[in-house]
């Protein structure tokens, strides 16, 4: 199935993006272990790194297709799972808390940035304008992902505050990432697409399957 998803890509780009999706799953399991409250509502500081998965995913699906899209999700999976779980093992957690945290994490990844593939091309298809497409699934991609996390996670778990708190802490996640995504992602996305699309000679109006 994977050989599948390779055929026709760019193979050393979608094992730099595995490896940069490995990256940023990694640092977003640290981090949303940091609680904060912004203006009395409580977040986590992986609100502010997971996003750079959806941007890097919009990227690849725009410049090289939605096939390599997939394939640098499912290639994702297994390593978010390991990474994740020695993430959480490293701070201290349970093995049996790193393990559903883990897999949590890794299976919020795998619902949200594939659902991002998806919905990213619809939208991309359907309107022209550059910023739709990863507007709009910037926001279905995050929504699913976060809640996914922290149910899968936290629902029930050991965490007390956690366990009592994760629909509120994922619901501010949810709308402090649309919030980030919109405000410093897109524009991000908009300056690093420009300078792709120069350098790699990409002609991103046709689209790709």
């Amino acid at each position: 199935m994977l050989s599948k998803l390779m055929e026709g890509t760019d193979r050393a780009l979608v094992l730099k993006l595995v490896l940069f999706h490995t990256l940023v799953i990694a640092a977003s399991n640290y981090l949303v272990t940091y609680k904060f409250d912004l203006l009395g509502h409580p977040l986590t500081w992986a609100a502010f790194t997971f996003p750079l998965v959806i941007v890097a995913t919009d990227l690849t699906v725009r410049l090289v297709g939605k096939a390599a899209g997939r394939a640098v999700v499912a290639l994702s999976y297994i390593p978010a799972i390991i990474v994740s779980i020695l993430v959480i093992l490293a701070e201290g957690a349970p093995s049996s808390v790193a393990m559903r945290i883990g897999f949590a994490s890794a299976t919020a990844y795998l619902v949200g940035t594939m659902l991002d593939v998806y919905v990213f091309q619809w939208v991309r298809e359907k309107l022209t304008a550059w910023y739709w497409a990863p507007a709009l699934s910037t926001i279905a991609a995050n929504f699913i992902d976060t809640y996914a996390f922290f149910y899968v996670g936290f629902a029930g778990g050991a965490d007390e505050f956690m366990a009592a708190n994760w629909s509120t802490i994922a619901f501010n996640q949810t709308i402090t990432k649309m919030i980030v995504g919109m405000i410093v992602f897109l524009p991000a996305y908009g300056i690093l697409l420009r300078y792709l699309q120069n350098k790699m000679g990409v002609d991103t109006s046709a689209n790709k399957d």
